[in-house]
């Protein structure tokens, strides 16, 4: 019995130990199996990852590349119009005045002033906006390019800007091209619509003046704007010349026949504060009259103290065989006493010999402001004290007591004397 009951329990034994053998060696067996699989698995992953991440690659570059080509993303070398905004220089000014003309007249048009078209009347005489490139850089070895581009808006815009309207631009003041040819130490070109060499006065009045008012010489002895070609050399750091072909001396944009105006100017610098321009100009101005001459510019400064001078002459030969002359000469002096406060006297005398350069001319944008007397001949001078006031650096505050006087009878608007008293005020930006 008890042999019989050894050996029933043996096979049970001998089964339970296989399972225990079995089980232990699938448990050891199965982290490796499972490792295996998961690693096989993680790998497929990856490389579908990255496969994807490429394909994305290819698609941003593609994106990126044809983004750089539209201009739409920087570049290596950047795209043009970027670069051209980052060079591209703003500037101008906001300039408004108010003036009382003791000659009181009756149609309140101040005979032969510039700017303002009505007396003891606020004005807006002029909003300016310039966008410029930096100018041609001067060189012997490579070509270069600018340009400039001037706008003026305002009661003085009809004054200042020459023809601009026939262009479909008529507040514009001056746009050229400026180039360098490496032609020795540098051949300057400008073409386009040029401001004139004339004049030691800017345009630009107050803002740019040490006296707020126009001098009569800017207007009757100078000329506008106009469309030429201007050559410049600078041969030392004090000699440098000019040669313009453009449109007739007051043609402005268009010219009116098949004749162009030469002018050439030479520029002297002798000392360093010292300048000196020496201008000469001709041409035929339309079928009625030719007209050349000449005009010699300088200015002078001693730390604070300005000087200037201009002397013009101006000959008209009629087509009817008459010829006139017209001549001025003109002074300024100007003291900076602070850097807030300074002063700006001009004076200045015109000779009209036979009454055509000034009797009967009439001023673009002002009707009924022309000077009008039954004289064939005459004279106009004029004398003018300007406070220049900065309280801030881009803000220029200029009260103003200018005197004219004519030998015109009845000049000014019956009178031949009279004060131009009032302020003009200038934000520069």
């Amino acid at each position: 019995m008890k042999l019989k009951s050894s050996k029933s329990k043996m096979p049970r034994l001998s089964r339970m130990h296989v399972g225990a053998c079995v089980g232990t060696a699938l448990l050891a067996a199965g982290p490796s199996a499972f490792a295996q699989q998961t690693e096989s698995g993680n790998t497929v992953r990856m490389e579908r990852l990255e496969k994807e991440n490429a394909e994305l690659k290819k698609r941003l570059d593609a994106l990126e590349t044809m983004a750089q080509k539209e201009g739409l993303a920087p570049s290596a070398t950047g795209p043009k119009f970027v670069k051209s905004l980052s060079e591209m220089q703003i500037s101008g000014f906001v300039t408004a005045s108010y003036f009382y003309d003791t000659s009181t007249p009756k149609d309140r048009k101040s005979n032969g002033y510039l700017w303002n078209t009505s007396e003891d009347s606020f004005s807006i005489n002029k909003v300016k906006l310039t966008l410029a490139s930096p100018p041609a850089e001067r060189s012997g070895e490579k070509f270069s390019a600018g340009y400039r581009a001037s706008l003026i808006f305002g009661e003085d815009a009809a004054v200042v800007n020459t023809g601009g309207e026939v262009q479909g631009l008529e507040s514009l003041r001056e746009a050229f091209i400026d180039l360098n040819v490496p032609l020795g130490s540098g051949l300057n070109v400008k073409a386009g619509q040029l401001i004139s060499l004339l004049n030691y006065e800017s345009g630009d009045g107050g803002a740019a003046n040490a006296n707020f008012s126009q001098g009569y010489q800017w207007f009757y002895t100078g000329n506008g704007p106009s469309a030429g070609v201007q050559l410049g050399y600078t041969f030392t750091d004090w000699l440098d010349v000019k040669a313009r072909v453009q449109n007739g001396m007051y043609a402005g944009a268009i010219d009116n026949d098949d004749c162009k105006t030469l002018m050439g100017a030479i520029g002297l610098k002798p000392a360093k504060d010292l300048w000196i321009s020496l201008i000469g100009f001709a041409g035929r101005e339309n079928p009625g009259f030719t007209v050349a001459g000449g005009s010699v510019l300088a200015g002078y400064q001693i730390q604070n103290l300005g000087l200037g001078f201009e002397f013009d002459y101006f000959n008209f030969d009629r087509a009817a065989g008459n010829k006139s002359d017209l001549w001025s000469i003109g002074g300024w002096l100007t003291y900076d006493f602070t850097a807030q406060w300074g002063i700006g006297l001009r004076a200045e005398f015109l000779d009209d010999t036979d009454g055509f350069g000034i009797n009967g001319v009439g001023l673009a944008g002002r009707p009924g402001s022309a000077i009008l007397s039954p004289d064939s001949n005459g004279e106009l001078g004029s004398v003018a004290l300007t406070l220049n006031y900065k309280p801030w650096p881009n803000v220029k505050i200029q009260p103003e007591i200018r005197f004219d006087r004519t030998s015109y009878k009845n000049g000014f608007d019956g009178a031949e004397s009279r004060f131009l008293i009032g302020t003009g005020v200038s934000y520069l930006f």
